[in-house]
């Protein structure tokens, strides 16, 4: 099948108006912001799937596995005319379908409902299986998690395993804004690495740099981008 070019709507200039119309308490600014250009470049280059086909088999799939700042989500999925940006000025309210964590019956384009720390990579491997199961070998998973999601046990688990079964069509960006507890001796990727993953740390601001780690082949692999932004303050 083919997808409609997403390539339309409203551009990267126009997200910051895009993200200020989303005000009120608990809104996570920081995770967010954090997420903005990662979000941006898998959904201007890279993600096969558009307004129009939000259920099409095969469509690739992203995970937002990182819920608890989804106000960038919303922007880039607005700009892409995923959903109108009549929904933004209500985020967070009683009746808006845009709640502080990602609900996917609600929200247009949204695969999981997300937010609880540790669960959007464990179902991006279940995913991957699924389609892997059902021959379907051209949609690619994608998911995306923050470094203190990775103090997670259930990520662990994750990583050996697709690691172990070559889930080549699934891949995995960490945003790193320093704020994980516990520390990994020799970085993030080298997590990865060990678990036979194919790997790759970038500027997280960087288009050009993520638009190329996202597209690295990586045959036989799962592949991780570290996305390497602004300490968390």
């Amino acid at each position: 099948m083919t997808f409609t070019d997403v390539h339309t709507a409203q551009g990267y200039d126009d997200l910051p108006r895009l993200m200020s119309l989303m005000t009120g308490d608990e809104k996570h600014g920081p995770a967010a912001t954090s997420t903005l250009d990662v979000v941006w470049v898998l959904y201007e280059r890279v993600l096969r799937v558009s307004p129009e086909a939000v259920n099409a088999p095969d469509r690739d799939r992203f995970l937002l596995s990182k819920g608890h700042g989804p106000m960038a989500y919303y922007a880039v999925l607005a700009a892409k005319g995923f959903l109108p940006e009549s929904l933004l000025p209500g985020f967070g309210a009683y009746e808006s379908p845009l709640g502080h964590h990602p609900d996917r019956v609600l929200v247009p384009g949204a695969e999981i409902g997300s937010g609880s720390l540790g669960h959007g990579l464990p179902l991006a491997v279940g995913s991957a299986l699924g389609l892997r199961a059902q021959g379907r070998s051209g949609p690619a998973v994608w998911v995306l998690v923050g470094d203190a999601e990775l103090d997670e046990g259930s990520n662990h688990e994750a990583i050996a395993y697709a690691g172990a079964v070559g889930l080549e069509r699934l891949h995995t960006v960490v945003v790193d804004n320093a704020s994980a507890t516990h520390g990994r001796p020799g970085g993030i990727a080298a997590r990865f690495e060990a678990a036979g993953w194919s790997t790759a740390t970038v500027d997280g601001r960087d288009h050009q740099a993520l638009y190329e780690a996202y597209t690295a082949p990586h045959p036989g692999r799962p592949h991780a981008v570290v996305a390497r932004v602004e300490a968390k303050v």
